[in-house]
């Protein structure tokens, strides 16, 4: 035996340490480079939020995201049509109607003028419906667009589309990106904070979830009544010393838990467990309107602070990102009027309107509307055709309306514009990837840098597509 040769000894003399070295393609610098990496990724995985440099000087710092869920009709609220008057009753040219897709109604419905008169307002004359006057008076400070369009034709998967940049569950959120890219600036409070009124929204927690990326960076819903979030307060006989006591030690099997396996969930529940202990404090003396002047809650239109809706949530926006919020997003869901759309538009404008435009003049006055990105606007717009006995619209995704307020947006101009019969884009498009790479680059982020590697490829909140669209810029 002692005479015959070892295959194995022969192999293990062969694959030597100085060959693995050598040979491998790895090499010392190679293993000294790794290392180094996994220290910076170790550093970032041990507090996600902690603030982070922009890829170039940005214009704006944080993003208030209006989302008025349901798709506000463009008809009655941003973009006159005298034509479709005009011809109202008339069946659609049938050149717009090839390849036309609807969500209930037959293509083939009489057309459906604007319900309200528009009239044009500040130095820009930009024209806006008479259910708006509050934002009116805003009509210089803001970017109208007026072709917005979308792929979807459905409530949940548009609203999703228009969050995440994909129909599909389970990617980030817009809001979930950009705190993934810029961090968080407040050590007390989230750093991506949802509040809702109304119906709230039919996509769900996938409008604000984090997706793939780590659970740190998705929206965290404050309620309107009691608790901001669930479980804020202590149960009764456990008191302040013993929970931090708790926590203290539930984080230091974390930390171990981290540094054994470098997974960035871990790093996100310690996040969560702190960022919670410090909401204690800091929750109830956010929501806690009094503080504010009567002039302040009249200017809101806000009658009973304690009262949860939609005006409320635009002032406890104001407040969150004086604390160092990044992102807030307000999620409010009246908008789908398949019928009585004359009755239901007035109504909705009249609980929103104004608070809308009080946000904006009041961020303005505070010094923060100059790099805070405002965006109002809805998941698609609503059809020139006739719905439920004259008085209705069905979903339109060809093209639809949103505004933009604040930090780097060029102020009083319209952009782009839709045909005269509101069916089709008749130029300056803007899809839903160029409106996010376009906030994005405001924000200092290059949406085709700004990745994150899951499945063996690497992600982006534009996918594969987008386009920053200049002309909206300041």
């Amino acid at each position: 035996m002692d005479s015959q040769k070892n295959p194995m000894k022969e192999y293990a003399d062969h694959v030597s340490r100085r060959w693995f070295l050598k040979d491998c393609g790895i090499g010392l610098g190679g293993i000294a480079l790794g290392s180094l990496l996994s220290q910076e990724a170790s550093a970032a995985a041990r507090d996600p939020l902690a603030a982070k440099p922009p890829h170039f000087a940005p214009r704006a710092k944080r993003v208030v995201y209006l989302f008025h869920s349901g798709a506000p009709s463009q008809l009655e609220l941003f973009d006159p049509k005298p034509e479709l008057t005009k011809h109202e009753g008339q069946k659609p040219p049938a050149e717009l109607l090839e390849g036309y897709r609807s969500a209930f109604i037959n293509p083939n419905s009489g057309l459906l003028g604007p319900k309200y008169k528009f009239s044009p307002h500040g130095e820009s004359g930009m024209e806006l419906s008479e259910v708006l006057p509050h934002t009116a008076k805003l009509a210089d400070d803001i970017c109208l667009i007026r072709s917005m369009h979308t792929e979807a034709i459905n409530h949940a998967p548009a609203q999703i589309m228009m969050n995440t940049g994909s129909q599909q569950f389970g990617r980030p959120s817009f809001g979930a990106w950009t705190v993934y890219g810029l961090g968080n600036e407040s050590e007390e409070l989230p750093g991506y904070v949802v509040l809702t009124s109304a119906k709230g929204t039919s996509g769900g927690a996938s409008n604000f979830g984090s997706g793939f990326l780590p659970t740190s960076y998705g929206g965290i819903p404050f309620r309107g009544k009691g608790d901001p979030v669930l479980y804020l307060s202590n149960p009764r006989g456990f008191d302040s010393e013993t929970q931090r006591t708790s926590l203290d030690s539930l984080r230091r099997l974390n930390e171990l838990a981290l540094a054994e396996i470098g997974d960035p969930e871990v790093a996100g529940r310690i996040q969560s467990y702190e960022t919670a202990y410090q909401l204690q404090s800091s929750a109830p003396e956010l929501m806690d309107l009094s503080q504010e002047p009567q002039s302040i809650l009249d200017m809101y239109g806000i009658k009973d602070p304690k009262e949860s809706n939609y005006a409320r949530n635009c002032l406890l926006t104001r407040r969150l990102l004086q604390r160092g919020v990044r992102f807030v997003q307000l999620f409010h869901e009246v908008w789908d009027q398949h019928g009585e759309l004359t009755k239901k538009i007035k109504e909705n404008a009249e609980a929103t309107d104004q608070p809308s435009a009080a946000l904006v003049q009041d961020l303005k006055n505070h010094g923060l509307l100059e790099d805070t990105l405002v965006i109002w606007g809805g998941e698609f717009g609503r059809t020139p055709m006739v719905q439920t006995d004259n008085d209705g619209r069905d979903h339109h995704n060809r093209a639809y309306s949103v505004w933009l307020a604040g930090g780097g947006i060029r102020g009083g101009h319209v952009h782009g514009a839709s045909d005269d019969l509101g069916f089709n884009i008749a130029r300056d498009p803007v899809h839903v990837h160029d409106l996010h790479a376009t906030l994005l680059h405001l924000l200092g982020l290059d949406h085709e840098r700004l990745t994150y590697r899951f499945q063996g490829r690497d992600f982006r909140l534009t996918d594969v597509h987008g386009k920053v669209v200049e002309q909206i810029l300041a």
